[in-house]
């Protein structure tokens, strides 16, 4: 089959590779139809690298038609069309059952002490063939396999996999009280969707925060208050309390994470670690890794007294300096994570079915072919020619 492979660092390349087969009883193989390029795959595209091997599978994003089952799977049947969640569950542990999937004891990546494994990731979560390939073997496909209803186009449902689940978990953990005030750092694919779940869930005033014009246009169009981080950074924080009667949101979500623009120290550590041969780096990022975190300390700032802090933004961080003090002085509430995305899904699904509530049968700008990975890569970014969300169709 085709897939997108990782070959370096911003090396991508589109090779032929052998089909997955049936592994566990609990696998399925799909046929993927729509597979998502998200943000958090830059992050193996530059940052990460020292954690990738030559040839790793990217993707995390699919769905697409069930084309084998193993023998313990009753709940597919070939044919079915599935969305897959991003993170691997097993569905009966003692993590699945409270609601954390992205902690699944049964897939958990013991050796690095991380959660969940992860699809088209790195060996930190468990080196699982990606998504961005014609086929896919989805292990636990008797409780991770989203079914989902035949009729509406990919875009209606591709999105199960990460963008939404991962937009709800903000809002949700981000406790924004009824006529409230959210302001959303980060206006890329998550972060808005997380400013349209906002206003759909009740909050009075959504303020999202963004440095790219083209992405503050398109949340503006939503009904959301946008503030450009570059141009108006000196008044950022006065702007938020002014809208906000003087004490800032009453929730704020860092959607940006690790990549922050900004924090130009970071910035050379990162790009420094990045260039050791990886046995060393491997140890610098895990014993001393450090995060930019201009969006975070921002976050933190704009939220009032008592206010909560969601953060749905990746960081990869051990060492990260934060401003504890000022924390504990204003009662800041903190709540982030991973996307425990099958908790969700079931309260989702119902918005999608019948009528495209939250607007996503155009949330995609570029619909690629695998082919275009490597230049899609590059494109995204640059967050050239408007890219903002890209589809492959395999």
């Amino acid at each position: 089959m085709k897939a997108v492979t990782w070959q370096g660092k911003k090396k991508i390349a589109v090779q032929t590779v052998s089909d997955p087969i049936i592994q566990e009883p609990t696998d399925a193989i799909i046929k993927v139809t729509s597979s998502g390029l998200c943000g958090s795959d830059l992050h193996l595209y530059e940052v990460m690298t020292p954690f990738m091997n030559e040839g790793n599978i990217l993707g995390h994003e699919p769905m697409g038609i069930v084309q084998e089952i193993g023998s313990s799977v009753t709940n597919l049947k070939v044919g079915d069309r599935v969305v897959v969640p991003f993170n691997i569950s097993c569905g009966h542990c003692f993590m699945c059952n409270d609601g954390m999937q992205s902690q699944c004891e049964t897939t958990q990546v013991r050796e690095f002490n991380r959660g969940a494994a992860l699809f088209g990731y790195t060996k930190l979560y468990g080196e699982v063939a990606g998504a961005q390939a014609e086929y896919l073997r989805v292990p636990h496909a008797d409780y991770g396999a989203v079914k989902v209803p035949a009729g509406p186009s990919d875009d209606r449902f591709l999105y199960l996999s990460d963008v939404l689940p991962t937009a709800w978990q903000a809002v949700e953990y981000a406790k924004i009280p009824k006529e409230g005030t959210v302001v959303v750092f980060g206006l890329g694919p998550i972060g808005e969707m997380a400013a349209r779940i906002a206003k759909y869930r009740g909050a009075k005033m959504v303020i999202g925060v963004d440095v790219v014009p083209d992405r503050l246009e398109r949340a503006k169009r939503r009904g959301v208050y946008t503030v450009n981080a570059e141009t108006q950074s000196n008044e950022l924080i006065d702007i938020i309390a002014s809208l906000t009667d003087g004490r800032g949101a009453d929730a704020a979500i860092d959607a940006v994470g690790m990549e922050a623009h900004g924090s130009p120290g970071a910035k050379l550590l990162q790009s420094g670690a990045g260039m050791l041969p990886d046995v060393v780096a491997e140890k610098v990022f895990q014993k001393a890794g450090i995060d930019r975190l201009s969006a975070l300390l921002m976050a933190m700032e704009s939220v009032r007294r008592g206010g909560t802090l969601s953060i749905v933004g990746v960081y990869a961080g051990v060492a990260d300096p934060l401003p504890l003090g000022t924390l504990f002085d204003r009662q800041i509430t903190i709540k982030m994570g991973q996307a425990n995305v099958r908790r969700w899904t079931d309260d989702i699904l119902p918005l999608l079915t019948d009528k495209d509530e939250l607007g996503v049968d155009d949330f995609a700008t570029h619909h690629l072919s695998l082919d275009e990975a490597p230049e899609a890569y590059e494109k995204f970014q640059q967050k050239a020619d408007g890219a903002f969300k890209i589809v492959f169709n395999p």
